[in-house]
């Protein structure tokens, strides 16, 4: 019997969901089905309302082979394994004859641990074992928690964090999870058959599609040791947002509070000598910290360099001294001497690394009010990673509603380790060292021109470095107040934002809620709910809202989100695509700019029936060389500099929504 067509299979999981067929969704779907037979690679941008999860779930379930879907954030991640998927196996049963399992599967630290739970948490003081369910007053927040946990673990089939409603602080959850490192191993632990994290890989092992996010792939990638099931296929949705969470997987960090916790949770666990090797070391990076400057390091100090180098050498005489040191008053030393072991190695393979000083690496200084000073090394670039680890031996299908900036889809493929597209196979039919890859763009079912606006203020003095912004914030509130509210304001910095809020409060009567102020979901769902609200904040409000309807009609930039110029990370990597002969600010600060501004105006229109503006408080939009790849990186909305004509337009759409 020969398989039924993709568009079939697709129209049969549409209607399942209630909802209606969409062109590009067809496009994308067909697209999909093609490159997981060929074993192609392949880039789709599906702008918002596609229904570009189904796009690529219903392929994927009818492909019979193993199908690895990643995601950014745990609410698609939820949606995927709670909604699309369980409708979309129903519905396609009867053509494909079969129902394929699909599992989801994170980081061990998402689960809950019934060896901490149980036997308590290896305490860093003493180096033996305590019980934070006594430890913790049962009144106070964290013993509250605590006893949620203990009496969730009755009930709970899964052990995921995400499970738990309402969910605990990250102190309470710290108590009852452990890391990958920390791990004692299913085979020596007591509870290794009653293990969450465990179960979960092994439902994981028999389903077809196994959902997970980009921080796990990215650990599958970069550390050797399969944490994924073998599989065919693997689909990255948010695809926007892997570089950086490639990125962050890949740094490396030390901190004064970090080696310091690796000393206590050593100390009875090696020989005297040992330790005091390790706390001689510590205290010497810990003075030289006091002093760190923020910023990028070119070359290794001398002094930094002696203070690495006796934390390489005491961490790695500690976990020699490991092995052999056995201490009668230690309770459960499996646990202690994992969790202490941990700790160790990455104070010396962190220290190692920065002191190789590697030309794809970058060491930088920071410092953070709360937190004091840190010492972090990033790579220069993953795409070479990506490039070996991601696209060999199975076909890769990236998709995200911003892939294709300035006009194509060659910049975010670079950044992924790909040469331009159409380039990458030879005539010879030898393996290429690039893989070859197709871009493809479905489009919308919007109709941005008639929906929306974008709005330039090229009439304001450009953004300096330092300067209050007079001109911005008058034409901030003019804006707002025409809107009669309903506005999103995304601003490059918490600073910008928490002076606009605390200039526009004193100016209008209408409630402007603040990031930082509550939670997000807290304060996103009380902007939804109320139409003269605002809502201002910076980085994770450019791409974490979706608020349709009237209650969000102007979406506010209040300049051209670059990198800061001191970023260390995003300048060095500018400097050398410079010094291989490119255009360092087109690749990496306006193309970051882009990206961010595309998911920004991206939060206007959410649904067919939206109306509304985007307004970019930042002239060189309008009047730099730039300004033209910027715009043709955000939706293609109706283009206007003229002020009084946007508020007029703002005026009468508040009218309408106010007469609905």
């Amino acid at each position: 019997m020969s398989k039924p067509a993709v568009t079939e299979l697709l129209q049969a999981a549409v209607t399942a969901v209630g909802g209606t067929e969409r062109a590009g969704q067809a496009a994308m779907a067909e697209a999909v089905a093609e490159a997981v037979e060929t074993g192609r690679h392949l880039l789709v941008q599906a702008g918002t309302g596609t229904g570009k999860s189904l796009a690529y779930l219903v392929p994927a379930l009818a492909h019979g082979e193993r199908v690895v879907v990643a995601t950014a954030t745990l609410a698609l991640q939820r949606q995927l394994v709670e909604r699309d998927l369980p409708r979309t196996v129903e519905a396609l049963h009867p053509l494909l004859r079969r129902r394929p399992e699909f599992a989801m599967l994170k980081g061990r630290s998402n689960y809950l641990c019934l060896h901490r739970l149980h036997e308590g948490v290896p305490q860093e003081e003493e180096s033996g074992l305590f019980d934070p369910f006594e430890s913790a007053a049962p009144t106070s927040k964290l013993g509250t928690d605590l006893l949620r946990l203990r009496d969730w673990s009755d009930e709970t089939e899964t052990g995921d964090r995400d499970d738990l409603k309402p969910g605990v602080s990250d102190r309470a959850w710290g108590q009852v999870s452990v890391s990958s490192r920390e791990c004692l191993g299913a085979s020596k632990c007591a509870y290794g058959a009653e293990c969450f994290a465990e179960a979960a890989r092994e439902r994981a092992k028999l389903a077809e599609v196994i959902v997970t996010n980009h921080a796990l792939l990215a650990i599958d990638a970069i550390e050797g040791a399969p944490v994924l099931p073998g599989h065919e296929v693997l689909i990255v949705d948010e695809a926007h947002e892997l570089v950086s969470r490639v990125t962050g997987v890949a740094t490396g960090e030390l901190t004064p509070g970090s080696v310091n916790r690796a000393v206590r949770r050593v100390a009875k666990l090696v020989d005297e000598k040992a330790a005091d090797q390790l706390q001689t070391a510590s205290e010497t990076f810990e003075r030289l910290m006091e002093l760190a400057l923020p910023g990028r390091l070119e070359t290794v100090p001398e002094d930094l360099e002696y203070a690495l180098m006796a934390l390489r050498d005491a961490g790695r005489t500690c976990l020699s001294a490991l092995g052999n040191t056995r201490d009668k008053s230690v309770q459960d030393e499996d646990a202690v001497r994992k969790q202490a072991k941990a700790s160790i190695e990455n104070v010396h393979d962190v220290a190692e690394r920065i002191l190789e000083h590697s030309d794809f690496d970058v060491i930088w200084y920071e410092r953070h009010e709360r937190y004091g000073a840190s010492l972090r090394v990033a790579p220069l670039s993953v795409s070479g990673l990506l490039r070996e680890k991601l696209f060999a031996d199975r076909s890769v299908i990236l998709t995200s509603a911003t892939l294709k900036l300035g006009g194509d889809f060659n910049g975010v493929g670079a950044s992924l380790g790909l040469a331009p597209e159409g380039i990458g196979s030879d005539t010879d039919g030898e393996e290429a060292e690039t893989p070859p890859w197709k871009g493809l763009d479905v489009g919308s079912p919007f109709d941005y021109r008639k929906q929306g606006i974008l709005y330039v203020a090229k009439h304001l003095s450009p953004p300096g470095r330092d300067a209050q912004r007079n001109d911005m914030l008058d034409e901030l509130a003019e804006l707002v107040e025409a809107a009669g509210g309903r506005t999103l304001g995304l601003f490059s910095s918490m600073r910008g934002a928490r002076a606009a809020a605390e200039e526009l409060r004193g100016r209008l009567g209408l409630p402007i809620l603040l990031q930082g102020e509550e939670t997000l979901g807290e304060l996103i769902q009380r902007f939804a709910d109320d139409a003269e609200t605002c809502l201002f904040g910076t980085l994770s409000l450019w791409q974490g809202v979706d608020v349709p309807g009237a209650n969000c009609q102007l979406v506010v930039m209040d300049r051209v989100p670059f990198p800061r110029p001191d970023d260390p990370l995003m300048s060095a990597r500018q400097k050398a695509v410079e010094e291989a002969g490119g255009n360092g600010f087109m690749a990496v600060a306006a193309t970051h700019a882009a990206l961010l501004m595309a998911q920004g105006a991206g939060r206007l229109v959410r649904a067919t029936g939206d109306r509304g503006v985007v307004a970019v408080l930042d002239p060189r939009l309008e009047r730099a060389r730039y300004g033209s790849f910027l715009r043709a990186s955000m939706p293609d909305f109706w283009y206007t500099t003229d002020r009084n004509q946007v508020r007029r337009s703002l005026a009468a759409i508040d009218e309408a929504a106010k007469q609905a």
